[in-house]
């Protein structure tokens, strides 16, 4: 008897709410909706409660209720984790009302709707730049708040995406044997991120991109980039004495310096190939040359007999007297 008392209860608990619920969604009464909308919002229930918010805005606007209905809507959408939708209704109350106390925390909660929104590291980062961004006009309108530790430590959170996401790209191109691109990509990393982490790991791979680049270079680079990356072994071991990346960079620069040696041979070989087959070509250019000079003169010489001819005649023709005239007599 006692379980079935307590379920009719239960039920007429369940029917009251969403009785209540519904009437304050068909009610035009500013106060009950008022009242049922933050009931809902204490009670954790943030669709409920953004609906009724949703249709008290034109009913509070310009009254007194019209902050806390907008402060309320902005956090019922942020634990909703509708965070870009929250973090422009917190910005948009600490501009409005920027003499209210949650001002500041409205600011504050704006910056951290930025911050939740920001994507993984292997998608878009618009939305982390422009996260850090707003975090970093929190830090500039109230630099002595206490919650601004904590803004430092999420813009170093969402910098380090950002220098991640760099990295990685580096590496892409490493794996699929871009080398060139791999220097350029991790090179930039370090002129973008000057106090990265990572700064070892991208040394590493700048060397071992120019290895390769110099290794499996063409003809006419080859002497510049197995200087380059010689130089980079250097750079590496001094920055990053006595560690694992150093031990790499003395291997590399053996395997290097011996590379370079064959091809000082290479290029001998090379050279001297050239030089022959430039001589040769010279000789065959010459003979052509003969030939050509030869030809011409037997066609200058057929010219001018034709010519010597062709005047003969000419000279012939007006030598000839014309034929005497001829009468006929009349009979």
């Amino acid at each position: 008897m006692k379980k079935y008392i307590l379920g009719l209860f239960a039920v007429a608990v369940v029917t009251s709410c969403v009785s209540q619920q519904e009437r304050a969604m068909r009610s035009a009464d500013k106060e009950f909706i008022l009242k049922a909308a933050n009931e809902n919002f204490a009670k954790k229930k943030w669709k409920n409660a953004l609906a009724l918010y949703d249709r008290l805005a034109n009913l509070v606007a310009g009254t007194d209720d019209f902050p806390n209905v907008g402060f309320n809507t902005a956090y019922a959408n942020y634990y909703d984790k509708s965070y870009k939708l929250a973090g422009h209704q917190f910005k948009n109350f600490a501009v409005s009302f920027p003499k209210d106390p949650r001002a500041e925390e409205a600011a504050y909660m704006s910056a951290l709707c930025y911050y939740e929104g920001s994507m993984d590291y292997n998608l878009d980062q618009s939305s982390t730049e422009l996260a850090i961004n707003e975090l970093q006009e929190f830090l500039n309108n109230y630099p002595n708040s206490e919650r601004s530790k904590n803004i430092s430590q999420l813009i170093d959170e969402l910098s380090y995406k950002l220098e991640f996401k760099a990295y990685e790209n580096g590496r892409q191109y490493y794996k699929m044997g871009e080398y060139k691109a791999a220097t350029v990509a991790f090179e930039n990393v370090l002129e973008d991120f000057p106090s990265t982490k990572l700064r070892s790991k991208i040394y590493d791979y700048i060397m071992k991109s120019r290895y390769e680049l110099a290794m499996k270079s063409i003809y006419n680079l080859k002497d510049e980039r197995i200087e380059s990356a010689l130089t980079y072994t250097k750079v590496v071991e001094k920055e990053l004495p006595n560690t694992e990346y150093s031990k790499t960079a003395v291997d590399l620069r053996e395997k290097l310096e011996k590379e370079k040696q064959n091809f000082v041979v290479v290029k001998k070989q090379t050279e001297a190939r050239m030089a022959a087959l430039t001589a040769r070509q010279k000789k065959e250019a010459e003979k052509l040359a003969d030939k050509d000079k030869t030809e011409q003169q037997i066609k200058d010489q057929i010219s001018n007999e034709k010519k010597a001819m062709q005047l003969q005649r000419d000279s012939a023709a007006l030598k000839t007297p014309p034929p005497a005239a001829t009468f006929k007599i009349q009979r």
